[in-house]
């Protein structure tokens, strides 16, 4: 069964840094490209950032510079380095899977954690 699992999200002061973590359980982390997607209230959830497989990261512009992406293939796990944070960066962090089957894509979400960034 497929399960991922994030933590480390919290309440900060704008300027502080968050390191996020995801725990993929399953024999899916190889074929997957991994994500981190955020949700603010009231808002559509937007990509933080993403990397694939071989490890090539890419970044929503608003977080260009401050967030570093990362994946620890042999523990399965996925990271996400938050430097700077701003207020704006509030919302739940979610991690997702983007799983290459044989025959179709497959995205696996977490739960989501809570960022809280206050001025």
């Amino acid at each position: 069964q497929v399960q991922l699992v994030e933590s480390g999200g919290g309440s900060v002061q704008a300027g502080d840094s968050l390191r996020l973590s995801c725990a993929v359980s399953g024999d899916i982390f190889s074929r997957s490209a991994m994500g981190w997607w955020r949700q603010a209230s009231g808002k559509q959830r937007e990509l933080v950032a993403r990397i694939t497989t071989s490890g090539s990261p890419n970044y929503g512009d608003s977080v260009k510079g401050r967030f570093t992406v990362s994946r620890d293939n042999p523990n399965h796990t996925v990271y996400l380095q938050m430097n700077n944070l701003k207020p704006e960066d509030t919302a739940v962090y979610y991690c997702n899977a983007n799983y290459l089957g044989r025959w179709r894509t497959t995205d696996y979400w977490g739960q989501g954690t809570q960022v809280t960034v206050s001025s």
